[in-house]
């Protein structure tokens, strides 16, 4: 049986401030918590899970790999598909969201926008263009 790597159940960040991680998620995308304790919180995406852990427990996940350092730029950037950016642009700036960038309409046929949450992890909210 050929092994299918096609999935993804969780995603896991490494968060600095659990509570400030936990209040933003809530505010900015309204999930259900599938779990919570005092050093995680997953949240429920539609087909998917955030895990947001507490960077002091993440050594034991990566060894031998070192968890990267607060502030040392954007390793990661998660893309969640929109109907209108634009309108999702102005619920995030409601919400007191600071864009890194956008909208803007990209060459690959897309138009998006960058924001952050607390710990620096980069989301994009993205539309089709037709």
């Amino acid at each position: 049986m050929p092994m299918l790597l096609d999935r993804i159940e969780v995603v896991t960040l490494f968060v600095d401030d659990i509570d400030e991680a936990k209040a933003f998620y809530q505010k900015v995308f309204a999930l259900d918590v599938v779990y919570e304790d005092a050093v995680s919180s997953v949240l429920k995406f539609s087909g998917t899970m955030i895990n947001l852990l507490d960077a002091a427990q993440a050594p034991q996940l990566v060894e031998p790999s070192a968890v990267s350092a607060p502030g040392s730029g954007a390793r990661i950037l998660l893309t969640i598909k929109v109907d209108d950016v634009d309108a999702v642009c102005a619920e995030l700036r409601k919400l007191g969201v600071m864009l890194l960038n956008g909208p803007i309409d990209r060459p690959w046929g897309r138009r998006t926008a960058a924001f952050a949450d607390p710990s620096g992890h980069v989301w994009e909210v993205a539309q089709e263009l037709r």
